[in-house]
């Protein structure tokens, strides 16, 4: 079981995966949670902190509370994109974001797609320093992506857990989809709905899909990048049907891939040299010039290194 839960894992893939995800915690603030900045602007009472907010306790947002935690985290997270002090700057990340998340969710709406992306900030101040790149393997950065994955696979089993719970068959049978269609379904979802039964089909393969996910970690590698392939398509459809958007949740998704094989900068790089070449401009210097491959030749030696 230990190994299991600490399996290394390239140091490539954990500073790939820290990066990504603390750019995702910027983009967040200004992309897909801009609203808590509104939340204030309503009655102080109407504010009903989760029970983590009322054991803590912690004090009702207000204006200036919420500037101040919106651009310490904005900066913050930046900072710790880069991969500095992965110790302090990934904890205050994570407390600032946490605290981010009590305030949004503390007016009566609990969104559970940001449970594996709050795990995965918990965890990877715990992963310590790695750098892109690095092919060296670390059983701490194992352990932190492992968490995570299994953050992401409780989403959807316990997702299924709490249809059958409170809606018990009569979700799989009844009108839920239908309804979300009429509430904000696309052109593509009126096609569907028109298919008489397909929409009762596909709550059962929803359903079944949530409750079989953990499968996902009894499979070899191969298979297992292919299922979690297919996850990321039931979310496309999701998003392409009823425009229900799982951002957070595919963020903390990519600890199943193997991050370290995906190098933008290195790719950027390479390309620029390469269009330097074509343009005429001098090779790098790590490039033989022909002129010197030649007096190497005229002098009995083999080109190149």
């Amino acid at each position: 079981m230990s190994r299991c839960l600490t399996e290394p894992v390239p140091r490539g893939r954990v500073a790939a995966f820290r990066t990504l995800i603390y750019l995702f915690v910027a983009a967040d603030l200004v992309v897909f949670t801009p609203w808590v900045r509104t939340r204030v602007s309503v009655p102080g009472e109407l504010y009903q902190p989760l029970l983590v907010g009322r054991m803590l306790p912690l004090p009702t947002p207000t204006p200036a509370l919420v500037a101040v935690l919106f651009w310490a985290l904005l900066l913050l997270a930046l900072l710790a994109a880069t991969g500095r002090a992965p110790r302090l700057l990934g904890w205050a990340v994570f407390a600032l974001y946490f605290e981010w998340m009590i305030v949004a969710m503390s007016y009566g709406k609990v969104d559970h797609d940001r449970f594996g992306l709050l795990v995965a900030l918990a965890v990877l101040p715990t992963a310590g320093r790695a750098r892109h790149g690095d092919t060296t393997r670390t059983e701490a950065g194992g352990w932190a992506l492992r968490v995570t994955q299994i953050a992401v696979i409780c989403t959807y089993f316990l997702a299924a857990w709490a249809k059958l719970r409170f809606g018990g068959l009569d979700w799989l049978t009844g009108s839920v989809l239908a309804r979300a269609i009429i509430r904000r379904g696309t052109e593509l979802a009126d096609l569907i709905a028109s298919v008489p039964y397909l929409l009762i089909v596909a709550q059962f393969g929803i359903v079944a899909f949530e409750l079989l996910s953990p499968v996902v970690f009894l499979l070899r590698e191969r298979w297992r990048l292919a299922t979690v392939g297919f996850f990321y398509s039931f979310h496309l459809v999701t998003i392409a049907t009823i425009t229900i958007s799982f951002a957070p949740h595919l963020a903390a998704m990519t600890s199943f891939l193997p991050l370290e094989r995906v190098r933008p900068v290195v790719w950027t790089r390479r390309l620029l040299t390469r269009g330097g070449r074509d343009t005429g401009r001098p090779a790098d210097a790590d490039d033989p010039s022909p002129s010197l491959a030649g007096q190497a030749s005229a002098a009995g030696r083999p080109d190149g290194p």
